[in-house]
């Protein structure tokens, strides 16, 4: 297989690793590319946490990197702050250290809506991403955070308006919010249908949520596989280049 560059994915709750790159980090990882996942809400020991460490193993990922700030909705789910409660500088840094420690080319994180959800806490760890992943190539911010690392690229996860037709109206059923991108705002789908069994069982292996009714992974349970395999089998990004394209022949470098 081709070279693939390595990845570090960013992202909200467990589960989200799965649902929206799943089959990306599956494929890198099959590949022989470096992949890691962290994980801003949820503490180590709690089930969740558990449930993360089977899935990010099956995708090739190693194992989970957490932050341990409790989720917005779930307080219990750790004894430190509400990932939106935390100020947004120390997230930053936390996940500057991350990038720092893994050196990824490739950051995955969830874009500015916060996903086809909005999840608040979608959304500041979309914020602490884009944030961290500039930052932690500049050698006088967060010094202590470890030598400086430069990703190439933040490739946002998203879903343009023509991939939810079956998917949304799933979600309008239990009041869930249904926020899609222009097609034209995304850059690169990936079909991940050869991968499709490694990012399924993954996402199965988010057992609190499969056995629950309204959070996705529950929805996308009880569908017949074809229907399924349509919502899950591609994924969605738009990428931000962090670092500038090199000067084409003849060209002065701006």
């Amino acid at each position: 297989m081709p070279h693939l560059p390595s990845l570090l994915a960013v992202f909200g709750h467990p589960d989200d690793e799965s649902l929206v790159a799943g089959g990306f980090l599956a494929q890198h990882a099959q590949a022989g590319a470096r992949t890691a996942v962290v994980t801003a809400t949820w503490a180590p020991g709690t089930h969740r946490a558990a449930e993360l460490a089977d899935a990010v193993r099956i995708l090739g990922a190693g194992e989970p990197r957490m932050l341990g700030y409790a989720d917005h909705r779930v307080p219990e789910s750790s004894t430190g702050p509400r990932l939106c409660d935390a100020p947004l500088e120390r997230v930053v840094e936390d996940v500057v250290r991350q990038i720092r420690e893994f050196r990824p080319e490739i950051v995955l994180t969830h874009d500015a809506y916060g996903g086809l959800t909005g999840h608040p806490d979608h959304r500041l760890s979309h914020r602490a991403v884009v944030l961290a992943a500039t930052a932690a190539g500049l050698e006088h911010l967060y010094p202590d955070a470890g030598a400086p690392w430069g990703p190439s690229a933040l490739h946002l996860a998203t879903h343009p308006h023509s991939a939810v037709a079956d998917l949304g109206p799933l979600l309008t059923q239990v009041d869930k919010a249904v926020l899609s991108v222009p097609d034209e705002s995304v850059d690169l789908v990936a079909d991940v249908r050869p991968w499709l069994d490694a990012k399924w069982a993954a996402i199965c292996a988010h057992r609190s949520q499969v056995d629950r009714e309204r959070p996705l992974p529950g929805l996308l349970a009880r569908l017949p596989a074809d229907v399924r395999e349509r919502i899950i089998g591609r994924e969605y990004f738009t990428r931000i280049d962090l670092r500038p394209a090199p000067a084409r022949p003849g060209e002065q470098p701006r």
